[in-house]
């Protein structure tokens, strides 16, 4: 017997999390990424397997992977790819930049200036890239992980506020407790003795695009859409208490993520429906790069997430 979508995807998620250890979110998070059919921004200290993450993910999918390190010095094309002069016959031939992979990780996104910002957030919302006058599709799996690191500012050029709304997930991270410290570091002596995990689990694009069909038909009952539409019109109401923390509320962008990514949590979760904590759980994550919080909100000490707290005490659940 053939095993399951949801099995298949189980599996992935085991695989990964016995190799990114005191991750749990971001594992969680990146399995809903991939699920939506949409990117994620990551933000945490050094050192908290970010990289590591999407490349072990990107080991166990069908499919290649590309890491950039972004600096000041990166251009466009670097991503992109560009014309190259051949002269033996006095044509231009398009050479694909890293961005042709299936899965990108964009290391501090915030190093790089806003061109080449532009040019990965243009690729990450048209799924194209123009050169000329042509253009090149990019892979149906396209998954891009961005980081930030948000000890270090000087010599950075922070995403536009605008810009963030591409990212279907803005992900904070946090350091691993003291039982899972112990548990990266004998994971870390067993790699170092070659001893680590030999396991050749793949899962087919196939199989992705079956779970993704999945979770799109995931039964959501017309009541708790409505509560997903009502918690993004709050932020923008003039008569929501809200909105007194907000210069600006979320788009109709945050409307669709909060739906499919409430989907995808329900069904990583092995349910057939989705239910009210489901939205809440993945409220923050998708609205906290999206809420741009008044010059007073934020002398009060407020933050993202503070807003998004009262935003779902407010909104009351049908």
């Amino acid at each position: 017997m053939e095993p399951s979508t949801l099995t298949l995807f189980e599996a992935l998620q085991q695989r990964v999390s016995e190799q990114i250890i005191g991750q749990h979110t971001l594992i969680n998070r990146l399995m809903i990424a991939i699920l939506a059919d949409g990117h994620l921004l990551v933000e945490g200290a050094p050192g908290l397997a970010k990289t590591r993450a999407i490349k072990v993910l990107s080991d166990s999918i069908e499919g290649d992977f590309h890491r950039i390190q972004f600096t000041p010095d990166l251009l466009p094309s670097d991503l992109t790819g560009t014309e190259i002069f051949r002269p033996q016959d006095g044509s231009f031939q398009f050479q694909k930049g890293p961005l042709f992979h299936n899965l990108i990780l964009a290391d501090e996104i915030n190093r790089a200036p806003a061109k080449v910002q532009s040019a990965l957030l243009e690729a990450m919302a048209e799924r194209q890239i123009t050169v000329g006058r042509t253009s090149y599709p990019l892979p149906s799996l396209f998954l891009v992980m961005a980081t930030q690191n948000p000890i270090e500012q000087e010599g950075t050029y922070p995403l536009p506020e605008a810009q963030l709304d591409r990212f279907l997930l803005h992900v904070n991270i946090t350091y691993p407790d003291a039982n899972e410290e112990q548990q990266i570091l004998r994971l870390s002596r067993a790699e170092a003795m070659h001893q680590g995990d030999t396991s050749s689990f793949l899962l087919s694009q196939e199989d992705l695009q079956n779970a993704r069909n999945a979770v799109l038909n995931l039964h959501l009952a017309d009541t708790l859409e409505s509560y997903i539409v009502q918690l993004i019109m709050a932020t923008r109401s003039h008569d929501s208490a809200i909105t007194r923390h907000l210069q600006y509320g979320a788009s109709p962008r945050a409307t669709i993520a909060l739906d499919r990514c409430a989907r995808a949590h329900a069904w990583l979760a092995g349910r057939e429906y989705v239910s009210p904590e489901d939205i809440q759980n993945i409220a923050f994550d998708v609205l906290r790069h999206r809420l741009i919080l008044t010059y007073e909100a934020e002398a009060e000490g407020l933050t993202a997430d503070d807003v998004i707290r009262e935003l779902i005490a407010h909104v009351a659940v049908p």
